[in-house]
């Protein structure tokens, strides 16, 4: 098989509403269609986990960030641009993205994965996906396809092949959020 054809067989089952197992450039995730409310709906029922938490979304570029926030400060691109590892940045006033993968406070994580795989589908499919780790809600995060619960893996529509995976850090990526004022705080390092 090729990478073509696993992307191809991702972006069909995302489009349709499913939800896919996949390697990012963290951990392996969870994703959907992040435009389809049912779809993350779907994945908080698998992960067993209350829909009160907001889930990261990936997108390929700024671009396409800049179609989900309604601004994209000029500290958060130069953190995109400069920074080597992995970052999720959480704007404020999030847009075009169902209520349910977006914190109470309308804000929402976006990460630009470094990832090929990710990056192509992303890109094929033309919107967003989620990212939530492929565990249940409170387990351990799933750094390689082995570390993932059965259950997890029996419940997703599509699993993206596991020599995909080209996890370099084995930790989630740092978060830092920036307050409607533009100012930055580290959530996670």
């Amino acid at each position: 098989m090729t990478l073509d054809h696993d992307i191809q067989k991702a972006v069909g089952v995302l489009k349709t509403g499913g939800v896919i197992l996949y390697p990012t450039d963290t951990i392996w995730g969870i994703g959907c269609d992040a435009t389809n409310m049912k779809a993350a709906e779907r994945i908080y029922r698998i992960k067993e986990r209350m829909g009160e938490r907001s889930m990261i979304i990936l997108v390929s570029d700024l671009e396409m960030l800049e179609q989900y926030v309604s601004d994209v400060p000029e500290i958060a691109r130069e953190l995109i641009s400069g920074m080597d590892e992995p970052l999720t940045v959480i704007y404020p006033g999030a847009r075009n993205l169902p209520k349910n993968v977006l914190a109470k406070d309308n804000s929402i994580a976006i990460r630009i994965p470094r990832h090929d795989f990710c990056q192509a589908m992303i890109r094929s499919l033309n919107k967003p996906i989620t990212s939530t780790s492929a565990n249940l809600s409170g387990g351990p995060n799933p750094f390689t396809f082995s570390g993932i619960a059965d259950a997890i893996k029996e419940s997703v529509d599509y699993i993206a092949p596991a020599r995909y995976q080209s996890i370099s850090r084995l930790k989630p990526s740092t978060i830092v959020r920036i307050d409607p004022d533009g100012e930055m705080h580290i959530v996670r390092n």
